[in-house]
């Protein structure tokens, strides 16, 4: 039994080294010019951006123009499937009453971001979350959001990251003011 420990140890340490390849594969930073989801590609297990890294791009047709985003994990349009994604709001932008078929969870990276239940846009019954600031919003439950400032924010989930409209006439995809 005296020699057990060592035994236990040096087979730990044989672990260890035979992982440490790997290990370092998977967090080695995203060369420059590589987009954020072949990052999420090449390192299956391990994902680490820092901010000049995120390429943003345009927010898609379902949210009003002006957004910006970032995927920064898995496709948000596949159910099932985790996801995680940046958007960057210029002052003033509003998203009107909406839900989405999936819970979504929302954390406040920086700027403030109005929040608010319910099927019409009132400011005064909303909520300000600044810095850190998180909100969970539970499948199908109407709501609505505002930037107070430029704002980027964190959604995460699992998809697929859709959105719906209370009022038809809000949804730039039958507006055209994407």
């Amino acid at each position: 039994m005296r020699h057990a420990v060592p035994a236990l140890f040096a087979i730990g340490i044989g672990v260890l080294a035979a992982s440490a390849g790997p290990l370092a594969q998977a967090t080695a930073p995203t060369k420059p010019g590589t987009s954020t989801a072949a990052a999420a590609k090449a390192t299956a297990q391990h994902i680490l951006l820092s901010a000049d890294e995120l390429k943003w791009g345009p927010a898609p047709p379902g949210l009003p123009g002006g957004a910006q985003l970032a995927v920064l994990d898995g496709d948000p349009s596949k159910a099932g499937v985790p996801y995680a994604l940046a958007a960057k709001f210029p002052d003033g932008y509003t998203i009107p009453p909406h839900w989405h078929p999936t819970d979504e969870n929302v954390q406040v990276f920086s700027g403030t971001l109005m929040v608010g239940m319910g099927k019409t846009l009132d400011e005064s019954s909303g909520k300000a979350l600044g810095m850190g600031g998180y909100a969970k919003l539970p499948r199908r439950m109407p709501h609505w959001a505002k930037a107070k400032g430029e704002t980027i924010i964190h959604v995460y989930g699992m998809g697929p990251f859709e959105i719906t409209y209370v009022n038809p006439k809000d949804d730039p995809r039958k507006t055209g003011t994407q």
